[in-house]
């Protein structure tokens, strides 16, 4: 049996009692809810005199539908039909200001870690990595978008036109990020989505809410009134009526493909909506008869359970080769024990508890579904429960008749199946609702070169010889079928959340000199040949 400790945190890894989750932030203003509310209770146990009980780390507001309305009142207005301020400001002015932006969210990094290592019990080293990697994302947004201006600053002579093609907002984004990134997937869409010009309402999600709350006065400080609204909250009471108004143009979720659907249904006018959409995955690792399994294994390991396998990009099914799938399954086994597990803020920890309760039984369901139809747990302690945490289960063999075979398990469970042909794999991801990432394990060029030509129609991403990953960020991150909807990467994010926009003119001198007289007399943004360096 698995028993953690629950030692207490060190005092620099504690947030204490957090009381900000009361605020949200619309047009401008930084707003305290004295409504309903609802307790955030951290994963993590601690010792007190009654005994081990669930840390409460502060209240979270609970806006009802007339806080929406009026953060989409303000979103819409501060856009203004394209005519408003942000839209209409220079590239260079909407950099300043994300930069000001970033510098106050340096300056807070050590409480938005402490946040999410209480709040999702993410390991300290990651929370600090989540942070510093959503810095530098913005960094990086903030590059593309100037590479993008500098293309776009030259006019283009083509078949007796003269042109100026740049790219524009398209209007009010909704933007929803998940638990298990709460920052920095998050940021991977708002961020993009202001500094092409639109205006924003984020709405954070129902775990991981409180490390944007430090956020707030940098927001209200950088931006101007009404471009970035921020709301925590039951999500049928805020999204409803937000999506029902029509009044958004862009929508950008990462979730489950249940909820992005209902939530595209609610809008009156489908057609107006564009999308960028971050869905469940069932990636596949295929391990060869001739897989080096000294390096495959630490690479599947790490790749199945890195935060608990809390990530659409984990390796959620291994289909190993019957020569080996033993010997596979055994050291997988053993790699699991190696593993460190304990409270998120202990130094050297890859093991945490889960979110909440309900994650635990859900996990335990799956293992034991597929136990019942004829598998194993091959690893000692396998599946041992210790309140809010579930240690990693290594389920062998995982069979058809399972759920394990299909269902996204979003947790610490690493199911083994076995394969004789190749043609077995590509059945199953073309028969999968699924079509994120998969990798393979070999070095038989002839062999892999086939598996690369069949899955590269089935999923976005091959990985040869290593796991699943969304990085580098420079690289695009999409998914076919349920599993995503539209490319995101630093410069994809750029194209999806704005919209080419072209000034054209019949090339004869009339023509030219008046183009040449607006440029020279800066009296049009849009129409311009500064030079960002």
């Amino acid at each position: 049996m698995i028993e953690l400790n629950w030692p207490d945190a060190p005092a620099d890894r504690d947030p204490g009692t957090y009381r900000g989750g009361m605020r949200f932030l619309v047009d401008g203003e930084i707003r305290e809810w004295t409504g309903a509310s609802v307790n955030v209770m951290s994963p993590l146990y601690q010792r007190s005199a009654q005994g081990l009980e669930q840390r409460l780390l502060g209240p979270s507001a609970l806006p009802d539908a007339s806080c929406a309305k009026a953060a989409l009142s303000a979103a819409v207005k501060a856009f203004g039909r394209g005519r408003g301020s942000w839209p209409t400001a220079p590239v260079a002015e909407r950099i300043r200001a994300t930069e000001k932006f970033l510098d106050g969210m340096k300056a807070r990094r050590l409480e938005m870690a402490r946040l999410i290592t209480w709040e999702i019990s993410k390991p300290w080293k990651d929370s600090l990595a989540e942070v510093d990697r959503t810095i530098e994302y913005g960094v990086a947004t903030i590059e593309a978008l100037k590479d993008v201006d500098r293309v776009s600053s030259r006019f283009v002579l083509e078949s007796g036109f003269l042109a100026q093609i740049r790219r524009s907002p398209i209007g009010v984004a909704l933007c929803m990020g998940p638990y298990n990134y709460p920052l920095n997937e998050t940021f991977t869409t708002l961020l993009p989505a202001l500094i092409m010009g639109n205006t924003v309402i984020a709405k954070l999600p129902r775990f991981g809410l409180l490390c944007q709350m430090p956020l707030l006065e940098a927001f209200a400080e950088s931006f101007p009134p009404g471009v970035i609204n921020i709301l925590p909250g039951d999500g049928q009471t805020v999204i409803t009526p937000i999506i029902a108004s029509g009044e958004i143009d862009l929508l950008a979720f990462i979730g489950s493909a249940r909820v992005a659907n209902i939530l595209k249904q609610q809008h009156p006018r489908p057609n107006k909506l564009r999308s960028v959409l971050g869905l469940g995955a069932k990636n596949a690792a295929v391990v060869l008869a001739d897989a080096d399994l000294e390096k495959a294994v630490p690479e599947c390991v790490s790749g199945a359970l890195t935060f608990n396998g809390q990530r659409c990009t984990a390796l959620k099914v291994f289909f190993v080769q019957r020569k080996i799938a033993d010997e596979f399954a055994r050291r997988v086994a053993e790699g699991v024990a190696q593993l460190k597990h304990g409270l998120p803020f202990e130094d050297g920890v890859s093991l945490t508890p889960l979110p909440d309760h309900a994650t635990v039984s859900n996990m335990t369901k799956m293992m034991e579904d597929a136990v019942s139809r004829g598998a194993r747990i091959v690893n000692e302690n396998g599946g041992s429960t210790d309140r809010t945490y579930f240690h990693p289960a290594v389920v062998y063999p995982v069979t058809e008749s399972m759920e394990l075979w299909r269902r996204e398990q979003f947790g610490p469970i690493v199911p083994i199946a076995v394969f004789d042909e190749i043609d077995e794999i590509f059945e199953y991801l073309a028969g999968s609702a699924h079509g994120q990432q998969a990798s393979v394990f070999g070095k038989d060029p002839a062999v892999i070169g086939r598996l690369v030509d069949e899955l590269a129609n089935q999923v976005c991403r091959v990985n040869l010889n290593s796991q699943c990953r969304r990085g580098p960020d420079a690289f695009p991150f999409g998914g076919r079928k349920d599993s995503a909807e539209g490319t995101l990467s630093v410069s994809d994010a750029l194209r999806v959340f704005s919209i080419r926009t072209l000034v054209a003119a019949v090339e004869n001198d009339a023509n030219t000199e008046l183009v040449q007289e607006i440029v020279r007399g800066r009296t049009s943004r849009f129409l311009t040949t500064d030079y960002l360096f």
